[in-house]
């Protein structure tokens, strides 16, 4: 989650997300720095209009409280989907693309 971050931060600071500022900016917040997912995350991001999504993304953060509404038992059932799913690195950057675009 942090590379997503990090390119949102160098978006909005109107700055080029490639690998060296991806890198940066993580390595500034303190987090170590993986090679691979900041090639998949700056190549995922290289034909997205990062404007474009950030405009859709309301609409489906707007939906995530309703559901969540209902008190503890959506927040427990939240924490087990966040479990590893076994999936590869790969397969997850993969997934990355499909948010953007």
């Amino acid at each position: 989650m942090e590379y997503v971050y990090a390119a949102l931060i160098l978006h909005k600071l109107k700055k080029e997300i490639n690998e060296a500022n991806v890198s940066s900016v993580i390595k500034a917040a303190g987090a170590e720095v993986s090679d691979a997912q900041v090639k998949a995350l700056v190549s995922a991001l290289a034909d997205v209009n990062i404007e474009e999504a950030l405009k859709a993304a309301p609409v489906a953060v707007a939906a995530a409280p309703a559901a969540s509404a209902g008190g503890a038992a959506p927040a427990a059932e939240a924490k087990k989907e966040e479990a590893p799913s076994g999936k590869s690195e790969e397969q997850a950057m993969e997934g990355l693309a499909s948010l953007f675009g």
